[in-house]
């Protein structure tokens, strides 16, 4: 691992025209993924679990494109806005039964998928015949973050169908109505932490670098040279491996010893943060070696217990 960069002068403001909140497209969000994570496939070692996370990604479009979720009711988001707070918080949102849906979606496109080991086709059965009552208990697990009891195997299905569910209730959102604190630590749409984060070239997101939730894919801005989980502003490194791409680094804080992906978009245009993140595990082995320990979870890479 190669230190490549130590922080200079924090940005003094970020672009006025660039907006500091940016919803998920539902039209595209999961198919974009999914062709990201094949491309990626074909050049990594890890190839076999990408292709079946590409695989998961391409079903979460198809439950979407498939399924109407409905807008969040004015009323049951007014009160959170009134005091900045997520208007679908992950942890306290009643959910409807469309997330179920498709996760019955997903699995069954999984367990039809025959380019999968028979293991695959297992984990969907047991999601299939796991009554409501169980599959509600899971997804309050997964969304509060506790792996006890958790099947690493089945909670990646499970969180693709509750990331269905959050970007389809997110997309229905106005980003105008939602506030976004300066130095906003989680999604200020669902409260989830976020996956990495992306410095985007596009107009007029140019030079800016946002947030990428792990659940409803919103986005939201925060400076750059700034760690996103202790706010610190010295002490911030920027690692990569030697002779890899410039397109993936990782920002580490020397005060709190955390770190999270930041991926450049000048490098590689099509890089996704969830999907680039998931392909570059090697830099967290290293990472952790160096006594970093991750801010957050990637969804789709669970481990119990974590």
């Amino acid at each position: 691992m190669q230190r490549i960069l130590d922080p200079g002068q924090i940005e003094a403001s970020s672009s006025r025209t660039a907006p500091r909140l940016v919803l998920p497209d539902r039209a595209s969000l999961f198919a974009a993924r999914a062709a990201r994570l094949t491309t990626l496939a074909a050049h990594d070692s890890l190839g076999g679990y990408l292709s079946l996370a590409a695989a998961l990604c391409a079903a979460q479009q198809q439950a979407l494109d498939a399924l109407e979720i409905p807008a969040p009711d004015a009323a049951a988001t007014a009160p959170a806005r009134a005091h900045g707070m997520p208007p679908i918080p992950a942890r306290g949102w009643r959910r409807g039964p469309e997330w179920a849906s498709a996760l019955d979606r997903i699995r069954a496109a999984l367990a039809a998928d025959r380019r999968f080991p028979p293991a695959v086709a297992a984990v969907c059965a047991k999601l299939g015949a796991a009554g409501a009552a169980e599959r509600e208990a899971w997804a309050e697990r997964l969304l509060a973050a506790d792996g006890r009891d958790a099947d690493p195997a089945a909670a990646p299905i499970v969180i693709a169908a509750l990331q269905v569910y959050w970007v389809g209730l997110a997309a229905g959102l106005a980003a105008g109505d939602i506030a976004v604190a300066e130095h906003c630590a989680l999604c200020p749409v669902c409260g989830t932490a976020p996956v990495a984060s992306i410095v985007r070239t596009q107009a007029p997101f140019a030079g800016q670098r946002y947030l990428r939730c792990g659940l409803c894919a919103s986005e939201w801005h925060r400076v750059r040279v700034e760690c996103t989980v202790c706010n610190a502003t010295r002490g911030i490194a920027y690692q990569s491996i030697e002779g890899g791409s410039p397109a993936i680094r990782a920002e580490t804080c020397d005060a709190c010893h955390a770190y999270r992906k930041i991926f450049y978009q000048e490098h590689e245009p099509s890089v996704e943060p969830l999907a680039d993140d998931l392909a570059s595990v090697a830099l967290d082995l290293l990472l952790g070696e160096a006594g970093f320990h991750r801010a957050s979870p990637n969804p789709l890479l669970w481990q119990s217990g974590s």
